[in-house]
């Protein structure tokens, strides 16, 4: 493994994930040995224990601090953390709680950003997940059908993107577009990407390492993901009076076509549109399980459905809220 000097920070937004900080925070308190970096954990005010797992592992190892995020969102999580340690540190390495990495995760990225001269390094997410539910939705959220073919959804061999899953950043260009917009609670670092691609500097994806996400175990906390995603990504168009792109502007449809379902009563033909959508993403699910020989995300196209119309219902939902009435997305 190639052994580097360039310092970094590496920051946990978390909330609530007593079930993975500790093992996380195991797994990468060797790699922040070897690089020479801390490990800030960002909490907004968990209730489950997080604080005293986070504080035990401060405890035993000082490179570990545990900083209160009183804004709770993970926008302002990594601008705290880059304000309040930042100076030492030239690339912000950001961890998701909610997550799995290679051991030697950290370590990749910085040999990435310092053999490319990326600004940033993105990587590719992929889905996994252990019950019924989590498993459907890991399938749905690997898949075209349930992400519209997001380049940071597949492997990536290596190349230069317009965006990705955020990773690692050299603080100075992320300080310098004025890092993440705090009024973003969803959508943030797409956000920030175009603003960093504006500004002249480049996101490169890395074709050496990937993370692995596990999705909402609940059809409902999974509809409230997508809900705030697709409010997020509104609130990045009216920000930036962007035009949506056609993998984006597919599921806008989802929303007015529930809706017109409801007047079926009037017309059957109302509930046409509602009825091809859903053969569609049920029999993507089932042809997908066949292929995979995996009866257990044979429910990957209700998972899709789910994510289709809480991201709709969250777009329109900010697109048609006054300005004056508009809160954090």
């Amino acid at each position: 493994m190639t052994q580097t000097t360039a310092s970094s920070l590496i920051v946990v937004p978390c909330l609530n994930e007593a079930a993975h900080i500790g093992a996380l925070l195991g797994q990468l308190r060797p790699a922040a040995a070897r690089l020479g970096a801390r490990i800030v954990v960002a909490d907004g005010g968990s209730t489950d224990g997080t604080q005293g797992i986070v504080e035990k592992a401060a405890a035993e190892d000082p490179r570990v601090i545990l900083l209160a995020n009183p804004k709770r969102i993970q926008s302002a999580a990594i601008n705290l953390a880059v304000a309040t340690f930042g100076d030492d540190a030239e690339y912000l390495i950001r961890i998701d709680a909610h997550g799995g990495y290679p051991a030697d995760y950290c370590d990749r990225l910085i040999e990435e950003a310092l053999a490319t001269g990326a600004d940033s390094v993105v990587v590719s997410m992929l889905t996994s997940g252990t019950g019924a539910v989590q498993k459907a939705a890991a399938a749905a959220q690997n898949s075209k059908l349930g992400t519209g073919g997001s380049k940071h959804r597949h492997m990536s061999a290596g190349e230069w993107v317009d965006h990705g899953h955020h990773a690692l950043m050299r603080i100075a260009a992320f300080r310098a577009v004025g890092g993440y917009d705090e009024s973003f609670s969803h959508n943030e670092d797409a956000e920030f990407d175009y603003r960093l691609r504006r500004a002249g500097y480049r996101i490169w994806m890395s074709g050496g390492t990937h993370m692995v996400y596990y999705p909402r175990s609940t059809l409902k906390s999974l509809y409230f993901q997508y809900l705030g995603y697709g409010r997020g990504r509104a609130k990045n168009v009216l920000k930036h009076r962007m035009v949506p792109k056609v993998r984006q502007m597919i599921p806008l449809l989802v929303a007015p076509v529930v809706l017109l379902a409801f007047f079926s009563f009037v017309s059957l033909l109302a509930a046409v549109p509602f009825l091809l959508w859903a053969a569609v993403c049920l029999g993507y699910g089932l042809v997908t399980a066949i292929r995979q020989r995996n009866p257990g995300i044979a429910l990957a196209g209700v998972s899709a459905m789910v994510m289709h119309f809480g991201w709709s219902v969250g777009f329109w939902q900010q697109l048609l809220t006054p300005r004056s009435q508009r809160k954090v997305a």
